[in-house]
């Protein structure tokens, strides 16, 4: 639920701001409001030294901390730290450059450029050509030498005469030396080697100041919300006031608590204007506390006037995981080390992330048991590996009626799958049909719930009787697509598109209320059609569900296949690895559909259907001591 705001005007004494400003922050209720937003910051240097502060925190959390630190200021090492992050990602960047500029040379071996100097001032001039193979017996010196093989059939050539009248074919091409020598460049590379460990030493021991500089980051943010709510306010000779959003369950004693504490203050609630944006709070009810993981993952509110969809998202997001996963053994692999590891995780995350994790995984191992899928494992994949086909001139066909009164381990185990499957059937044809269909009322049902949610917040108002022909119209857009798919075009009845016409009345004259019936139906017609063609649009994407859940277990089969084939030639312990890796990597990619695709579902398709844009902006109440960060709060 978005909790009602009220705009909130505090005028006090000027000689009482700082106790009026730290009562207010006691008190964590009053959301700011600059009077002058361009003067309501801090200093340059206060927010350089947080940033700076930040960026070595980040720099020194992953480092291994020495066993004794340097005594330095906070700010003092988070400053060395970033100098040397900088240094080492520079001196990374030359090394990489050097062992490529080694390696090219490699053709030129170890020896060192002083060493061809030494040569020439004792007579010795050796010239190096780029010759091809095929012409390499027409050169003519007092000694020559194959240095290396080069691209295109070449090679490179050394060549020594004294008498300076050697000859080469007109298709050889001069090669001057390097400009330097790989020990030279090895040395390099050493010295910059050793440098880089030096600079890992010195992070590992600043690391140690590392709370130091959390509790100085929380210092500095500290300070900045006071200044910065200091500027936020209006001092006008002997008064100062500020202004700001209280939840109205607050705002009504706000005078009398700040009286509590001895602060006089005129303070004035007010009703939100028709203009004002306030910022967005959210009582999450303790049943969906779990899905506020995924809007502070996304950093997404509803507008203070658009609506909470968090009990939708609570339901369909799970089922949505579910779906797109599809895998019970994945499921279960993904509820068990939540619950291993809920104590870390809800540390690392946040309760409601580690909650999400689990809930995710149990609704995935319902789904897969209702689908009768385990790792990839379906009872056709058991059928066939315990030999119960018919024939193998059709291609294997399985002969389930065997394979459910066999006695043997894979019988067993597929009776025991087939129990729980109430949406798995013999023929996959008929099951991956089954799966579309479900797919696709999921999908409807969803969008029904959307505008059905809509209109409840709209009523008494007249465009509500706008959502309820939607709702006819998504409705009859389902049967229309049901047809299409499953049916056959040719046999849908009139009456389809006849509901569908008349479903539209509604948009069309309620949609868009004008007092002029002619503005009204243009209005409405014209903010209808595009709507109208994304019903249609809409409900098919819903698809993904079964498409992306059907790679899934493709993917996981494929894996189990090579696995068993790699097992067959070798061992199961060198298989094991691809098999796991397969799994692993399965697991990844589903994790990456729930966001492109459970979660698009929800906030596009569903939010759209449901008015909401996703356009609010935080509530963050004042407070001195820390910043607050979410615009939420529960209950």
């Amino acid at each position: 639920m978005i909790v009602k705001m009220s705009k909130i005007y505090i005028v006090a004494r000027q000689i009482d701001k700082d106790r009026l400003l730290d009562r207010l922050a006691q008190l964590n209720v009053l959301h700011l409001e600059p009077v002058h937003p361009d003067q309501a910051l801090a200093d340059d240097e206060t927010l350089k030294e947080i940033t700076d502060l930040g960026l070595a925190i980040e720099t020194l959390a992953p480092i291994e901390q020495a066993n004794s630190g340097p005594d330095l200021k906070p700010i003092d090492a988070a400053r060395e730290a970033i100098k040397i992050r900088a240094a080492i990602s520079e001196n990374q960047h030359r090394l990489d450059d050097l062992h490529q500029t080694a390696e090219a040379m490699s053709i030129w071996g170890d020896v060192t450029l002083r060493q061809f100097e030494q040569l020439r001032e004792s007579g010795v001039d050796i010239r190096f050509f780029s010759v091809p193979k095929k012409h390499a017996a027409l050169i003519q010196a007092e000694c020559m030498e194959v240095i290396a093989e080069l691209p295109e059939k070449r090679m490179l050539v050394a060549v020594i005469d004294r008498s300076g009248r050697f000859t080469v074919p007109e298709e050889a091409d001069p090669v001057p030396l390097p400009s330097q020598d790989r020990p030279t460049i090895r040395a390099t590379a050493a010295k910059i080697d050793a440098d880089l460990k030096q600079d890992f030493l010195r992070l590992s021991q600043l690391a140690r100041l590392i709370e130091a500089l959390r509790d100085e980051r929380k210092r500095l943010a500290a300070e900045i919300e006071y200044i910065t709510a200091q500027r936020s306010g209006l001092s006008a000779g002997e008064l100062f006031a500020v202004q700001g959003w209280v939840p109205s369950e607050d705002a009504a004693n706000l005078g009398s608590r700040l009286s509590d504490y001895d602060v006089h203050a005129a303070v004035s609630a007010q009703p939100v204007g028709q203009e004002e944006v306030p910022p967005t709070l959210i009582h999450y009810p303790s049943w969906t506390k779990p899905i506020k993981g995924l809007f502070d993952m996304l950093g997404t509110l509803p507008g203070y006037r658009e609506m909470d969809l968090s009990p939708f998202f609570m339901v369909a997001l799970p089922i949505f995981a579910a779906m797109l996963i599809g895998d019970a053994g994945y499921g279960l692999l993904i509820a068990v080390t939540g619950l291993i590891f809920y104590k870390k995780l809800a540390r690392v995350a946040g309760t409601a992330k580690a909650q999400l994790v689990i809930i995710f995984g149990l609704v995935t191992l319902v789904w897969g048991m209702l689908t009768a899928n385990y790792f990839g494992v379906t009872p056709e994949t058991l059928a066939i590996s315990g030999g119960f086909v018919r024939s193998a001139q059709a291609g294997a066909q399985v002969d389930y009626e065997a394979l459910w009164s066999g006695i043997g381990f894979y019988s067993r185990v597929a009776r025991l799958m087939r129990w729980a499957a109430t949406l798995w059937r013999q023929d996959p044809m008929q099951a991956r049909f089954l799966i579309i269909k479900i797919s696709l009322i999921i999908g409807c049902l969803h969008l029904i719930l959307g505008h059905f949610r809509k209109a409840m917040e709209l009523i008494p108002d007249q465009r509500a009787l706008a959502e309820v022909g939607w709702i006819v119209a998504l409705a009859d857009m389902l049967v229309v697509i049901w047809y299409l798919l499953f049916i056959g075009a040719g046999q849908m009845p009139a009456t389809v598109w006849w509901i569908l016409i008349l479903a539209m009345v509604l948009p069309v004259w309620f949609g868009k209320p004008a007092k002029n019936a002619g503005k009204r139906i243009l209005l409405g017609f014209a903010s209808s059609m595009l709507p109208l063609l994304s019903t249609f649009s809409d409900t098919m994407s819903y698809i993904r569900l079964f498409a992306v859940g059907l790679a899934s277990y493709y993917i996981a089969a494929a894996f189990n296949v090579l696995g068993a084939r790699v097992a067959e030639t070798a061992t199961w312990f060198t298989a094991a690895p691809i098999i796991v890796f397969g799994h692993a990597l399965n697991i990844g990619l589903a994790g990456i559909a729930i966001f492109a695709h459970g979660v698009r579902l929800n906030m596009l398709e569903f939010s759209n259907n449901a008015g909401v844009q996703w356009a609010g902006y935080a509530y963050r109440p004042f407070t001195k001591g820390h910043v607050s960060i979410s615009g939420e709060k529960m209950s």
